[in-house]
């Protein structure tokens, strides 16, 4: 069998006869891009080299639209070297679309938000995110979904629609640090300024606590049993915070014991009241008949 042979064969699917020779052609094509866009993402990604002013996770964003794109031309052009008409694939499409109904349309709706999200930026790679009461960092963004690692690592795959229509909390927007907060009370009767040295020592010995902004103590009230105090701090440590506030409460805890302050728990005052004379029968008496009655 000659060359001619196995190229020229071809294989009828329905009105449209696929030759072997385009097949190939279309198959190098669809090489050609992927090898194509391994290169450009390892010279995107590498700062000296292109866009070296962006930040890496703009940088990724950049390049998945760059993808998409030049997949979308690809497949056309492939399309266009097997004599397929695109508009007959897109009328053909729109009918299927139609007839699979909702399902479909919410795989679409989640294909457009995730290009709103990468032309947008506001959710990027290494962002940190809380989404449903879970907090985590994205590891990936495609068209549909979109991954996010948890504190647990547990992988999350969330549709992005969800990111355009429902409330998400980005802490790693503000390219600043992020403000938290710790609460302690302490005892009625405390130093109070005693108090103020001591939470602001216990904030400084933790590291993940940045020294610009300063940290600072704020006393917020009067409590039922305690004077109430607010430890005000910045971090970067979005991740895993919990750990530092850990931390910062265990500092607290220690430092308030070496000054014998108290850290006091809510307490209830019981009084017994002693009632002299007799005391009031109250058992259950048995019914005497009234006179008269039968």
């Amino acid at each position: 069998m000659s060359w001619d042979e196995i190229f020229g064969g071809y294989v009828m699917v329905g009105e449209y006869k696929l030759v072997f020779g385009n097949l190939i052609i279309g198959s190098l094509i669809a090489l050609g891009t992927w090898l194509f866009l391994l290169t450009v993402k390892r010279a995107m990604l590498r700062p000296r080299l292109i866009l070296g002013k962006i930040d890496e996770k703009r940088r990724v964003s950049i390049y998945l639209i760059f993808k998409y794109i030049v997949w979308v031309i690809s497949f056309i052009i492939i399309l266009e070297a097997n004599h397929i008409e695109i508009t007959v694939l897109l009328v053909g499409s729109t009918a299927l679309l139609v007839g699979l109904g909702l399902g479909v349309q919410n795989i679409f709706k989640d294909l457009v938000s995730g290009l709103f999200l990468l032309f947008e930026g506001t959710i990027q790679i290494g962002d940190i995110i809380e989404a449903d009461g879970e907090i985590g960092r994205i590891t990936e963004i495609n068209l549909r979904s979109t991954e996010m690692m948890t504190r647990e690592n547990v992988t999350i795959i969330i549709p992005n629609s969800r990111f355009i229509t429902e409330k998400v909390v980005n802490w790693s927007h503000n390219k600043d640090q992020v403000r938290f907060s710790v609460s302690v009370g302490v005892a009625y009767g405390s130093d109070i300024d005693e108090v103020d040295r001591c939470l602001a020592e216990a904030m400084a010995d933790i590291k993940e606590i940045s020294k610009t902004p300063k940290p600072f103590v704020r006393f917020n009230n009067f409590g039922d049993s305690s004077l109430e105090f607010e430890m005000i701090f910045w971090s970067n440590e979005l991740f895993f915070i919990n750990n530092v506030k850990s931390n910062l409460r265990r500092s607290v805890y220690k430092k308030l014991q070496e000054k014998n302050l108290v850290i006091p728990f809510p307490q209830r005052d019981i009084h017994i009241k002693t009632v002299t004379g007799e005391a009031p029968d109250f058992r259950a008496k048995k019914d005497v008949p009234r006179e008269g009655m039968n």
